[in-house]
């Protein structure tokens, strides 16, 4: 067995999985990642740990064979649904990465807090991930304190499906000629889409609706340059995310608060991105807005580097970040 202690990270999401290895001793990745293109299923007992098991093993194989062999001492999972659809992954996972890799420590995370580990790392403060939803995600290093996140239908308001959905509706007017319409969406939404009458029986009965709405986003951004019907959608976009920011990050008597934004939606640019620095500025005074130091795997080793010390400095939580030890049969 190597001298060098490795440990294993995991990235999943629902666009695919990212598995990496660091060194224990400092989180450092040793190689590339391995990526797989296909998403863990979700089923009636939540995220599939056997599917995730027939990615995640061949992944450590491939990884640690890269470095001369030798089993990862800790692993970190963080996936996308692990707060509400977790409980699979916490009843089975543990005991088959013992016997499968040897691992002697497993934390399994919700996606939110590897975004956190990889932006700020050991810091107060708050994550704002903006993609298709959104979510933000804080905590003072004592307890976690998580806002929106709750789907395209109840919440992840400023997110990108939001962004999307209140410039197909602003176009939808200006094609009904209703007041708060807007001819220039309304341009982009045919270019899209097709006919504009027609959007409904394209979008309704698709399971993917919020990524199909959030596909408009980026429209409404080329448009908010010149259409002050988009730049007001994008405004208020930026109201909502730093709404989320503030409910999420400690309150201002604790210690120096920084918030990270990371995700796609940066993506959009300047016609969100100057206005959300203007709101943050004016609803989160007491924090400092910082960029994001690495990504979500970048956040999974760092935290399974920290198992692997026993210096994790995070709160557990039995459903954002959930730290058990494995034992082999």
């Amino acid at each position: 067995m190597p001298l060098e202690q490795y440990v294993l990270g995991v990235d999943s999401g629902g666009s695919g999985v990212r598995f990496g290895l660091a060194r224990a001793a400092s989180g450092t990745p040793v190689t590339s990642p391995v990526v797989s293109a296909l998403p863990v299923r979700t089923g009636p007992e939540g995220i599939d740990a056997g599917h995730l098991l027939e990615q995640l093993l061949p992944a450590a194989a491939e990884l640690t064979g890269r470095v001369g062999g030798g089993a990862p001492v800790a692993v970190c999972v963080g996936a996308a649904g692990m707060a509400t659809l977790g409980g699979g992954l916490r009843a089975g996972l543990p005991q088959a990465l013992a016997d499968g890799l040897g691992v002697r420590r497993l934390a399994l995370a919700a996606d939110a807090v590897t975004a956190y580990a990889g932006a700020l790392g050991p810091r107060a403060g708050a994550v704002v991930a903006g993609g298709t939803g959104l979510i933000a995600l804080g905590t003072d290093l004592r307890v976690w304190r998580r806002a929106d996140g709750w789907g395209h239908l109840l919440g992840d308001c400023g997110g990108g499906a939001w962004i999307g959905r209140a410039g197909l509706e602003a176009a939808l007017r200006a094609h009904d000629g209703r007041p708060g319409g807007s001819s220039a969406l309304l341009e982009r939404l045919e270019a899209v889409f097709g006919p504009a009458a027609g959007l409904p029986g394209l979008l309704y009965p698709r399971s993917d609706r919020p990524a199909v709405l959030a596909s408009f986003a980026p429209e409404v951004a080329v448009c908010a340059q010149r259409d002050p019907v988009a730049d007001g959608i994008l405004r208020e976009a930026a109201r909502h995310i730093a709404g989320t920011a503030r409910a999420a990050c400690p309150p201002p008597d604790g210690p120096e608060a920084r918030v990270a934004l990371t995700g796609g939606l940066l993506k959009l640019g300047e016609p969100l991105l100057g206005p959300l620095r203007a709101e943050m500025a004016g609803q989160v005074p007491h924090a400092r807005l910082v960029p994001a130091a690495g990504d979500p795997l970048a956040g999974a080793l760092s935290i399974a580097a920290a198992l692997a010390s026993d210096t994790l400095p995070f709160p557990d939580d039995s459903h954002m970040l959930h730290v058990s030890d494995c034992q082999a049969r």
